[in-house]
């Protein structure tokens, strides 16, 4: 499984300078990265230092040079690569939120939500078949989704082992982190599709 090797266990993570990014949205990512680092021996620090950050975060829209474009609203929400790439890319023409935002446009994305399901491709995880998984590849729309549950926390802790302060009371399980039903969803990282009907979901990847 891929993983950052032991000597890369405080990582950086630096916003792409371009987007001017918010006092707000910064904050949100700190609270992704921090539902992940709670559990392993991990930690994550802001810098401003783009070009030499481990993990670059950054919004962008189309073909952004990676050779995975985005398509506009409704189409792909993020893709991330798998450690050591550390790219975190999200489209700018979403509906993006911020918490607590999430109830007043049902359609909208919660960023914080897909913030936390990417760090976890980041960290070396896939996809999860438990419905309640942050790692589960859909979502419902207006949905809010933030909290690890024991099937994220037994993949991270097979692949980094525990946080000294982690206070988890369920014994780690070896669980698949790329399971079958996600193998036969589209191949497109966190790739959306609209159902058009009562109840409709995001599927991603």
């Amino acid at each position: 499984m891929p993983r950052w090797p032991a000597s890369r266990r405080n990582l950086t993570y630096a916003f792409f300078p371009g987007n001017q990014v918010s006092r707000e949205v910064k904050s949100v990512f700190a609270a992704a990265f921090h539902r992940w680092s709670a559990v392993a021996p991990l930690t994550f620090t802001e810098t401003e230092d783009y070009s030499n950050t481990d993990i670059r975060v950054g919004f962008f829209g189309g073909d952004h040079g990676d050779g995975d474009a985005f398509d506009g609203v409704s189409g792909t929400l993020a893709h991330a690569l798998e450690p050591p790439s550390g790219r975190l890319h999200l489209d700018e023409a979403e509906n993006w939120v911020l918490s607590g935002e999430i109830e007043v446009a049902t359609a909208a994305v919660d960023l914080e939500s897909v913030a936390v399901h990417e760090i976890g491709h980041l960290l070396g995880l896939g996809h999860s078949s438990d419905e309640s998984a942050i790692m589960f590849p859909s979502i419902g729309p207006g949905t809010r989704k933030v909290e690890l549950a024991q099937d994220d926390i037994d993949g991270l802790l097979q692949l980094y082992g525990s946080n000294p302060d982690f206070n988890g009371t369920s014994t780690p399980s070896v669980q698949g982190r790329d399971s079958s039903a996600a193998r036969n969803l589209q191949e497109r990282r966190w790739g959306v599709s609209f159902l058009l009907a009562v109840g409709f979901i995001l599927l991603f990847e």
